[in-house]
């Protein structure tokens, strides 16, 4: 137990917490967007796996991790267009819909992951680190929380744009008419269909490329079914966080930190139950649910088809 005090394991928390809380940041923002336009995106975990394996797909072949990301955010989008099809465009029932999504995606990404590589994992070498100027130098601090690939500090900035975006701009304003008042939105002129379309299609790349990080950067290689959860954690931050981005990152910094407990206790040489340790972050999702839950606001039109031109 005196290790948890060392430098190392602390460090080692920190990159951790960071590596995991990511993916669900990524997550997290777009399934925030998809419910301020009304749209209950319980497929975001499907997104993300097939995310993870279109983004080491691209990144293996392409030797770019670049590649990889943009790879892995367009099949998120791919994804995303089956939600599009069937919940807005025919207004099916959105849990059925994402439900689906989940569970034909985990059995797709597992076949083709089978035929490509049959029972053999490659990996992918180290991805990249971008060392932010004096602050990666702080001991402890530094190399935790500002040594990371770009894609990290890409997530904290997409934090402050969606926050500038859902308070000050006219987009922000559609999504929050197309959640709250659709009949209004669709009053003044405004297709509350493109608006949720191009809402959900915002989650899927979100969700995608969080998937990519996950693989690429993560783990290094795809695991079918790598995703493990992460993308229903992700809901649940959208739903907590009541329109608000930082909250999303709040509570993927949490949630992160629980994710990255196994490693660093490792590190540390704890000897606690691997099995003990995963199920932090879930245990973490119940407590946070029971303390904050009954305070969560959501769109009133959430997970509500909408019919063009209905004014009921």
């Amino acid at each position: 137990m005196e290790g948890l005090l060392t430098q190392p394991f602390l460090t080692a928390l920190l990159f951790g917490a960071v590596t995991a809380g990511v993916p669900l940041l990524l997550a997290g923002l777009g399934e925030q967007i998809s419910e301020k336009a009304g749209v209950l995106n319980i497929g975001i975990e499907g997104m993300m796996l097939f995310g993870a394996y279109t983004g080491f797909v691209a990144a293996y072949y392409s030797g770019s991790f670049t590649l990889g990301f943009i790879g892995g955010g367009i099949g998120g989008a791919v994804v995303s267009l089956i939600v599009m099809l069937l919940c807005i465009r025919f207004g099916l029932n959105q849990i059925v819909i994402g439900i689906a999504v989940t569970i034909g995606f985990e059995g797709l990404t597992a076949l083709l992951h089978y035929f490509q590589f049959s029972r053999t994992y490659p990996r992918l070498d180290a991805a990249p680190l971008l060392s932010l100027p004096g602050l990666g130098a702080i001991p402890v601090i530094g190399p935790g929380l500002f040594n990371h690939n770009a894609v990290v500090y890409l997530a904290v900035i997409l934090v402050g744009v969606f926050t500038w975006m859902f308070r000050s701009t006219y987009v922000g304003l559609n999504l929050e008419a197309a959640g709250n008042k659709p009949a209004a939105l669709d009053a003044a002129g405004v297709s509350v269909i493109k608006t949720r379309a191009l809402a959900v299609l915002s989650t899927g790349f979100l969700a995608g490329l969080g998937g990519a990080y996950m693989a690429n950067v993560g783990a290094g290689l795809f695991v079918p079914m790598m995703t493990g959860g992460a993308g229903f954690i992700s809901i649940v931050l959208a739903m907590l966080a009541r329109g608000r981005p930082v909250w999303v990152l709040l509570g993927a910094a949490l949630f992160g930190a629980s994710l990255s407990m196994t490693t660093a206790l490792q590190v540390a040489g704890v000897n606690v139950p691997t099995d003990v340790v995963q199920m932090l972050p879930f245990a973490m999702v119940m407590l946070v649910l029971v303390i904050f839950a009954r305070h969560s606001v959501l769109p009133p039109a959430l997970g509500l088809p909408y019919v063009r031109g209905d004014r009921g």
